[in-house]
């Protein structure tokens, strides 16, 4: 496999690991529909959705990849985080009429983006999607 100075984040922005120009990062915990709990580092500037696929978290489809035509990233933001994650889009809300078991604090993570604030985020995953 041909490794790329892309494969680096600290390389890809052109700082040393840690460094003042390297992406800030927050931790975001996802909570399956089992209850079982994934911390996980997200990048600023990505979504919580990319997140999630890049760490392997169970329970998010994301069929349509982030373009929010599908509601298969559908999550429950914890009531402590709904403020700072700020309101659904009327084309998010459109979408998540589509989605399984649909409460006040659902959101499409795709439509979530990872920033310092988040740091601490928490997201549970419903038992389906779709």
């Amino acid at each position: 496999m041909v490794k790329s100075c892309l494969d680096d984040p600290a390389a890809r922005y052109g700082a040393e690991p840690g460094g003042a120009s390297a992406p800030a990062k927050a931790k975001i915990t996802f909570v399956d529909s089992h209850g079982q709990a994934r911390t996980v580092e997200g990048e600023s500037g990505a979504t919580v959705m990319e997140t999630a696929l890049r760490n392997d978290i169970p329970e998010i489809a994301a069929e349509c990849g982030g373009a929010c035509a599908c509601a298969t990233c559908h999550v429950y933001v914890d009531a402590s985080w709904t403020e700072k994650t700020g309101k659904a889009s009327q084309m998010e809300e459109d979408m998540l009429d589509f989605a399984f078991g649909v409460k006040p604090n659902s959101r499409l993570c795709c439509q979530i983006t990872v920033k310092p604030e988040l740091d601490g985020l928490v997201v549970s995953t419903p038992a389906q999607q779709g």
